[in-house]
C-alpha cells in the first residue's frame, strides 16, 4: 500500500506560510535565507522518490503557475511536471497542470482509494489546512519537518488547535551545516 508522507519547511515556532516568497506574506521567502547544497540534495532525492503528489487547491494553484515550463539541469522541474498530481479542492474543476486530477469531497475515502492503488508513496508539499486534515482523519504515515533556525513570530502554523492528540514516533533526525534540523517522524 503507498503511504503518504508529508513534507513541510517549517520555522522553529511553527510557521509553515510562504517559505518561498510569492504570497505576498510579509516575512515571506524565509527559507531563501538558508542555502545548504544538503538541504537541496535532499528535496531532489525526496522529488525523485515519490510517485506522485496530494495537493490542497492553493498550493497546487501556487505550483501550476510556476512549475509549467521550468527546466534545471537536476531534472527536479520534469520530475515535478510529469508527476500525477491529486488535488483536493471544493471548487477547482478543471485543472489544468499535466496528469493532475481532483478528488472527491470525501478526503478519507479518497485518499484510502489512491493508497491502495498501485504505485509508489504520495507526497504532500504545504497545503496546510489539507495536511491537518489528514493528522486529524489519521492518514499521514510520514511526517517530514525541514525545521529552519529562524523564529517568524506570526503566520499560518502547520499545527493548530486539535480535537484529539496525535501521536507520532521520532524516526529521523539530520542536522545541516547552516542550523536547519530535518525531522521525521511516524505514526506511533
Amino acid at each position: 500500500m503507498r503511504r503518504i508522507v508529508v513534507t513541510e519547511f517549517i520555522s522553529l515556532d511553527g510557521v509553515v506560510e510562504d517559505p518561498g516568497g510569492a504570497e505576498s506574506y510579509k516575512h515571506g521567502g524565509w527559507r531563501f535565507k538558508y542555502d545548504d547544497p544538503a538541504a537541496m540534495k535532499y528535496k531532489l532525492d525526496e522529488t525523485f522518490a515519490h510517485d506522485a503528489m496530494l495537493l490542497g487547491r492553493v498550493t497546487y494553484e501556487g505550483f501550476a503557475e510556476a512549475w509549467p515550463g521550468r527546466t534545471d539541469d537536476l531534472g527536479f522541474a520534469d520530475r515535478f511536471n510529469s508527476m500525477k498530481k491529486y488535488v483536493v479542492s471544493s471548487t477547482l474543476t478543471d485543472p489544468s497542470w499535466t496528469n493532475s486530477e481532483v478528488l472527491g469531497p470525501d478526503l478519507r475515502a479518497e485518499v484510502e482509494r489512491i493508497k491502495s492503488e498501485p504505485g509508489g508513496d504520495i507526497i504532500v508539499h504545504g497545503s496546510v489546512r489539507l495536511v491537518q486534515g489528514l493528522l486529524a482523519l489519521g492518514l499521514v504515515d510520514e511526517l517530514r519537518l525541514m525545521t529552519f533556525p529562524i523564529v517568524l513570530g506570526s503566520g499560518k502554523r502547520l499545527f493548530g488547535e486539535a480535537e484529539d492528540p496525535i501521536m507520532l514516533r521520532l524516526a529521523g533526525a539530520e542536522p545541516l551545516d547552516d542550523g536547519t534540523l530535518i525531522l521525521t517522524y511516524q505514526r506511533a
